[in-house]
């Protein structure tokens, strides 16, 4: 693989800490993530299950957990499930983990195929009052796929209808969002590969290039520093598009006197960097864009310092939306008067600044955690104001990703953020 697992024992104390949380006498059965057709007979890349992952270690596809701590055999208190690693399996498609493998990453000494997965399975569910099982859970997004967690969950309940489940996300998305130094570590060199393409993408920048060109260049310094590629769909917008907050088609002919505004971030052992930069794509901000960018940068710089154990994400927007009306205000955008005036169900300020300013950040890029979670130190949060006046073609967002500590760290301070590093970079 291209990155080094983390240490056996950040597995070891995940399981640990999710079994004493368990019902007496209960099981915790996971899955990996299916294989997601593509076209014909390939695939898309396989992407682990963050869950199985934070308990494991194991990035491979058909592996399932078991935890059974109560199970009256100590042998089958916690058992890992791989695919056989065939030597046919292994000529179309390459290493698969041995046990010897398995075990050496995730600490777990029982490991067995799936080919003995049923039989231990009927063992376990016998010995067993409550079973816990994962689905994700979100409150911004439905799950509308039969994915392999739900199929399973299905499945269980069908062949065994007198048990009692039980969720495992009230347990373990608490445990996921204060990050272990070893996931800071991981953090860091996520942000630091993202860095380096940000870099390399300041000199690529010019006017009748298009977007996609510059997403190459992205992708290419990421591969070349160990990243497994980026860590969701980059937005490389242009123009108009800057204001449209979720633009990934990067296809289009950059022009001189446009803003470029990148949102992108790189994958280092699942871990997702997550920044965004807007720059001027002849080298040159604009008065007006450059009245702009320093009101975003102005909030950004405001509200990293906010990011201490206590605050939620609400109190971070209720300070960054009072803000926005101010620096709106400066802007021409509206007045005190309007300001006053009003609708309070419709803020004047959503005109221009539609998003939140923070979600969590870790396996996933938008993470585990809901807007009114305190936060707590180690706890990994982006902060990302913004300002897009479609009518004028200006979209300004300005992205970091934050620790939370009485001194709260900020994983990008060393990337470049004001107007005259951006020009002096791009000059050069």
């Amino acid at each position: 693989m291209k990155y080094t697992p983390l240490k056996t024992d950040f597995y070891k104390h995940n399981r640990v800490q999710l079994i004493s949380e368990l019902e007496t006498h209960s099981a915790a059965i996971l899955t990996s993530h299916d294989e997601y057709p593509r076209s014909g007979d390939t695939t898309f890349p396989f992407r682990q299950n963050s869950e199985l992952l934070y308990l494991t270690g194991i990035d491979q596809e058909e592996t399932f957990l078991f935890l059974a701590p109560w199970h009256p055999n100590p042998n089958y208190r916690e058992i890992l499930f791989i695919k056989n690693p065939s030597p046919e399996m292994i000529v179309w498609f390459g290493h698969r983990l041995s046990k010897e493998e398995a075990t050496a990453i995730s600490g777990i000494e029982q490991v067995f195929y799936t080919e003995q997965f049923e039989s231990v399975l009927q063992d376990v569910m016998v010995h067993s009052k409550q079973i816990y099982l994962h689905i994700p859970e979100s409150s911004r997004m439905r799950n509308m796929h039969p994915i392999q967690e739900i199929r399973f969950a299905e499945k269980l309940k069908k062949e065994y209808p007198l048990h009692t489940y039980r969720r495992l996300a009230p347990i373990l998305y608490p445990m996921r969002a204060v990050k272990h130094p070893e996931e800071i570590r991981a953090l860091k060199k996520a942000c630091e590969i993202t860095e380096k393409a940000f870099g390399r993408a300041l000199q690529a920048v010019s006017p009748l290039k298009y977007e996609y060109e510059i997403e190459a260049e992205l992708i290419y310094e990421m591969i070349r520093n160990g990243s497994s590629g980026h860590s969701f769909a980059p937005i490389v917008a242009s123009g108009k598009d800057t204001c449209i907050l979720h633009y990934i088609k990067n296809d289009k002919q950059m022009q001189d006197g446009d803003l470029l505004l990148l949102d992108f971030g790189a994958e280092y052992a699942n871990y997702a960097g997550d920044t965004t930069r807007t720059i001027p794509v002849n080298g040159k901000f604009t008065p007006r864009q450059k009245a702009v960018y320093n009101a975003v940068l102005a909030i950004y710089k405001e509200t990293i310092p906010l990011y201490k154990p206590g605050m939620t994400i609400h109190k971070i927007n209720d300070y960054v939306f009072k803000r926005m009306d101010e620096e709106l205000i400066k802007l021409g955008l509206y007045t005190e008067e309007d300001l006053k005036n009003q609708n309070p169900d419709k803020p004047l300020f959503k005109q221009y600044y539609m998003h939140n300013t923070a979600h969590f950040i870790g396996l996933d890029v938008h993470d585990v955690g809901e807007r009114d979670w305190t936060f707590e130190a180690g706890m990994v949060l982006s902060c990302e104001p913004g300002i897009y006046i479609a009518e004028e073609g200006i979209g300004v967002r300005i992205e970091t990703d934050v620790v939370v500590a009485d001194q709260p760290i900020d994983l990008f301070a060393g990337m470049p953020v004001e107007v005259e590093e951006i020009e002096a970079l791009m000059k050069r």
